[in-house]
């Protein structure tokens, strides 16, 4: 699929890019499993590993349920996923600049919370994630490193 075969549907525009892809949405229910799938299905496509793959969903449904905190359900973001050679960036983009990510005091080996946990995800997937404010918002931005660069990173 190319940018000129991009699909629509209310509050969801996805268009697929070489390596990856981007998608407008409100946040729902619906279109959280939809960006799921399409992440696993785009990164498959493109020949990264089931694992990766995994770990690339598992963390964009982490920063699109912290903008749906940080905004609400129905909120407008944007949800980019795409390959390159340093591994599988991860980037979502919501209207709130105010409210940032905060890590909780919730220990991560904590089996007794609830939540609380997803800025330690972050952290131990896609190290050095970072936040930039935009003229409309926020972007989340998250690098999961190529198994090649965590081999050189540890080499090193």
């Amino acid at each position: 699929m190319t940018d000129e075969q991009a699909t629509a549907a209310l509050g969801f525009y996805l268009a697929v890019r070489p390596g990856g892809f981007v998608v407008h949405m409100n946040v729902c229910e619906e279109n959280l499993r939809a960006v799921r799938e399409v992440t696993l299905k785009v990164l498959a496509a493109v020949g990264v590993d089931t694992e990766t793959a995994e770990s690339a969903r598992l963390i964009a449904s982490e920063l699109i349920g912290n903008a749906v905190r940080a905004c609400g359900n129905w909120a407008p973001v944007v949800v980019e996923v795409e390959q390159d050679d340093k591994g599988i960036w991860v980037k979502v983009h919501d209207p709130n600049p105010a409210r940032l990510p905060v890590r909780s005091n919730t220990a991560p080996d904590d089996d007794q919370a609830e939540s609380g946990r997803g800025l330690w995800l972050l952290d131990a997937l896609a190290p050095g994630w970072d936040v930039a404010l935009t003229p409309i918002g926020k972007q989340v931005r998250c690098l999961l490193p190529a198994p090649e660069a965590v081999r050189i990173r540890i080499a090193g």
